[in-house]
């Protein structure tokens, strides 16, 4: 039977694998363009996927402390990605401003010359409008809440692998 910090582990890489896969499906096959601020929440994913496994193969190969700790890193990337998140939300709601980066403004060249091209290549999804609504909360909403399970997770994974195979 497989410890426990090794199932949590393996649950917490399979829950982010299923959450990227999820946002990529909505940008490639359900054409929702993503802005700024949601491909930075993507990075606490693409990070902590690898790590879990690392974290995973860690447990394995009997060196607890280091599993532990590379589950923390991941729970802090997560509890970091729900802040975001949580900004994020609150720009959509209109609750702050976003940030300048995810206005057209943000995004164009001051160089006059350069003006109208850009404007004719430049495709700027703003932040503070959600994409889509699932049960009246954003995608940003969502991962907020996914972010805080997988951080959750995360840190029991964390705390059981720092002791022996309980």
């Amino acid at each position: 039977m497989l410890p426990p910090a090794y199932r949590a582990g393996l649950l917490v890489m399979l829950g982010a694998t299923v959450v990227i896969l999820t946002a990529l499906g909505f940008e490639h096959i359900g054409g929702y363009a993503p802005c700024p601020l949601c491909l930075q929440q993507r990075y606490a994913y693409y990070a902590s996927i690898p790590l879990s496994v690392l974290a995973l193969i860690l447990i394995s190969a009997g060196r607890g402390s280091a599993a532990a700790l590379t589950f923390l890193v991941v729970a802090l990337a997560f509890l970091a990605n729900a802040v975001l998140a949580t900004y994020h939300a609150g720009a959509e709601w209109d609750l702050w401003p976003g940030p300048e980066s995810c206005t057209a403004a943000g995004s164009l060249s001051t160089n006059a010359g350069d003006l109208l091209r850009n404007l004719a290549t430049t495709r700027v999804v703003a932040c503070n409008q959600a994409a889509l609504r699932l049960f009246g909360v954003s995608l940003a909403g969502w991962n907020v809440v996914a972010s805080l399970v997988l951080g959750a997770g995360a840190a029991w994974a964390a705390k059981r692998a720092g002791r022996r195979w309980r």
